[in-house]
């Protein structure tokens, strides 16, 4: 029994040694006044970088809207949608501001008198074009493929401006209306790339 107490005793006070040295260069600097500390810039990984999002900056003055849980939805669905392509964020966002122009983020039907012609889903994209079926057209993840597989053909999409891109592939009647939608398309992207 005495030899066990000893043996306690030896352990604690062996610990407390190995406490103090291990706690001794830390406790040193503990003095170290803050005015010497530098700040340390903190970056999220976790966020892809704007600079490659909006690498041209955006153009011309930019709307955003409020967006509803659906809406949302259909933005995440475009981030997944593309991911699977095996396209860049950059991709994510022309889609986005492209959908954000055609259709305010909704998955629109037929519209009846209110229609684009035979116009369906986030892309407002037509049957009778070779888009697909009003089935496939409404369906998030084939819309955004078709979309990005028309986005893929146009030479240099990656360098040209947001509107350029979006344009070659919709061909609207109003080319330069896309670019307004790209601050809040890069910021959707941002928030759920990686989520």
């Amino acid at each position: 029994m005495n030899s066990m107490l000893r043996k306690s005793v030896l352990g604690v006070a062996g610990l407390a040694f190995t406490g103090g040295v291990f706690a001794g260069p830390i406790a040193a600097h503990a003095d170290t006044p803050t005015s010497q500390v530098k700040p340390v810039a903190v970056v999220q990984a976790d966020k892809p970088d704007m600079g490659k999002l909006i690498p041209h900056g955006v153009q011309g003055a930019q709307s955003r809207i409020d967006l509803s849980d659906e809406q949302v939805g259909n933005a995440k669905a475009i981030i997944a949608a593309t991911k699977k392509a095996g396209l860049p964020e950059r991709a994510a966002v022309i889609s986005i501001a492209t959908s954000l122009q055609e259709s305010k983020l909704e998955n629109l039907g037929h519209l009846g008198d209110a229609n684009d012609h035979d116009s369906l889903g986030l892309f407002q994209q037509r049957p009778s074009s070779g888009w697909g079926t009003p089935e496939q057209i409404t369906n998030p993840e084939y819309s955004t493929l078709a979309f990005e597989k028309g986005l893929k053909q146009v030479d240099g999409w990656q360098d040209m401006p947001l509107t350029q891109a979006a344009q070659t592939v919709q061909v609207s009647a109003y080319p330069d209306a896309y670019a307004q939608w790209e601050q809040q398309a890069a910021d959707l992207v941002a928030q759920h790339w990686n989520s």
